[in-house]
């Protein structure tokens, strides 16, 4: 196999730079980064960002309000048929392989950490549902963890502003964004992502001419001249 050839050192230094400046101006733009998912304890976010798949974090925080007023802890889930957890769901779409998920997760902890949410990103990722994303919320959000959470609002602007070149795969916009963000700075940085992702970059039609971006954002560069052409 073909080894994968490495981003010359000048390359990566350029885009550790831009990554700076992507930060400082978000920060300024959302000083307050905060998960958008509401929870007070950790296995409360563990459920939610389960729920949050194919789903609106708002619609989320609804539905978890009935769930959480029922199954106060983690053992009171865990004791919950996967079925009278589909019944609350499934406002959230994808009813039955969520519940099931989020089931045998709370049997888990009961059984294996003592109602407790495991503190390493190894044993979260062995937790039934738990995915790389899941597993670095849970680190940067309860724990303050270095942590980057590649959902579609990070892949999109990652590959605008120019941080990474045309990834669409999670895991590997996540390791190219390791190597050029402070370690310190990637959660806070993902929550800023979803914020401006929403408010200004969208999907469909990102709004470059009010975006804080603009001046240092690939995409929006490519925009400009095209128009001046």
């Amino acid at each position: 196999m073909m080894k994968k050839k490495e981003m010359p050192e000048e390359e990566l230094s350029a885009r550790r730079q831009l990554a700076l400046e992507v930060i400082d101006r978000l920060k300024k733009e959302y000083p307050d980064a905060a998960c958008t998912l509401d929870y007070a304890h950790a296995w409360q976010l563990l459920v939610s960002v389960r729920l949050a798949a194919q789903c609106t974090d708002a619609r989320v925080n609804i539905v978890v309000e009935d769930l959480f007023a029922q199954y106060p802890n983690v053992a009171a889930l865990a004791a919950a048929e996967p079925e009278e957890i589909e019944a609350i769901v499934k406002p959230c779409g994808l009813g039955r392989s969520k519940a099931r998920d989020i089931s045998a997760c709370m049997r888990v902890l009961r059984d294996k950490y003592d109602c407790q949410v495991p503190t390493t990103f190894e044993e979260l990722l062995e937790l039934p549902g738990v995915g790389r994303k899941s597993a670095n919320l849970i680190m940067g959000d309860v724990f303050g963890k270095p942590a980057i959470v590649t959902d579609t609002h990070c892949i999109r602007l990652s590959n605008r502003i120019g941080l990474v070149d045309n990834v669409k795969e999670p895991q590997k916009v996540e390791m190219a964004l390791w190597k050029i963000i402070p370690p310190e700075e990637g959660s806070d940085l993902c929550h800023r992502f979803v914020l401006h992702g929403r408010a200004v970059c969208d999907a469909r039609k990102p709004a470059c001419s009010r975006c804080c971006l603009a001046e240092i954002c690939r995409t929006a560069q490519q925009a400009a001249e095209q128009a001046a052409e």
